[in-house]
C-alpha cells in the first residue's frame, strides 16, 4: 500500500524507534520504496543510520556498566558486556584502517579492539594490561568486520591480577587470538 510522505515518514520514525537495528534495506522493502528514499527520509527526519543508531543504543547500554574506560575510548562497539564474564565488540575495517597498497588492515588495530575490550571487560575503576601474548591467524582486509569476544578465565585475588581471552572473528574465521594478564587495583 503506497502512502503519502507524511505517513511513511510518521511510520518510519515508529519503526524506527521500536527498532533501531532495521536496516534501510529493510525499511525500504516494509514501505515499498526504494533505499534512496528511505536515507532521505531519515534525512530530513534528523535520524541517523544504521551504524550510528546502533552505537547511541550500546553506549547508552554499556555507559553506566563500564568502569574501566571511558565507553569512547574502546576501540569498536560493544554490543554485549557482562562484567567479570564476558564482551563482545565490532570493529568495521575501513579505508584509514589500511595499509594503501594491499588493503590489509594494521594489526594494531585488532590488537587495540583485543586490548580495549580485555579491559572493560573488568569489573574496576582501573584495569592495566600487564602482558599480552598475541597471534594474528590471518590478514584482515577493508570491509571486513571483525567481531572480538573476550572471556574472563581466571580472576587471581592474590596477585590482583585476571587473565582474559580475547578471540577476533570475520564470519566465523579466527583472524586474532590473545591472551591479556590484566592488573586491577580492586579485588
Amino acid at each position: 500500500m503506497k502512502r503519502n510522505k507524511k505517513e511513511r515518514q510518521s511510520l518510519l520514525t515508529q519503526t524506527i524507534k521500536e527498532n533501531p537495528f532495521i536496516t534501510d534495506e529493510e525499511l525500504a522493502d516494509k514501505f515499498s520504496v526504494s533505499v534512496q528514499t528511505i536515507r532521505l527520509d531519515r534525512l530530513e527526519l534528523s535520524i541517523p543510520e544504521l551504524r550510528e543508531r546502533i552505537k547511541h543504543v550500546a553506549e547508552k547500554r554499556f555507559e553506566d556498566e563500564v568502569r574501566s574506560l571511558p565507553i569512547d575510548e574502546v576501540i569498536g562497539e560493544i554490543i554485549d558486556m557482562e562484567l567479570d564474564q564476558a564482551a563482545i565488540s565490532i570493529l568495521d575495517i575501513k579505508k584509514e584502517h589500511v595499509f594503501k597498497r594491499n588493503k590489509i588492515a594494521r594489526g594494531h588495530h585488532l590488537f587495540a579492539q583485543a586490548n580495549s575490550l580485555a579491559v572493560a571487560v573488568i569489573n574496576d575503576e582501573l584495569a592495566l594490561t600487564a602482558k599480552a601474548n598475541i597471534r594474528f591467524t590471518r590478514a584482515v582486509k577493508e570491509d571486513e568486520r571483525v567481531v572480538a569476544k573476550a572471556k574472563v578465565i581466571r580472576i587471581d585475588r592474590a596477585s590482583g591480577r585476571t587473565l582474559v581471552e580475547v578471540n577476533s572473528f570475520v564470519n566465523s574465521e579466527l583472524v586474532f587470538k590473545g591472551d591479556f594478564e590484566m592488573y586491577r587495583s580492586n579485588i
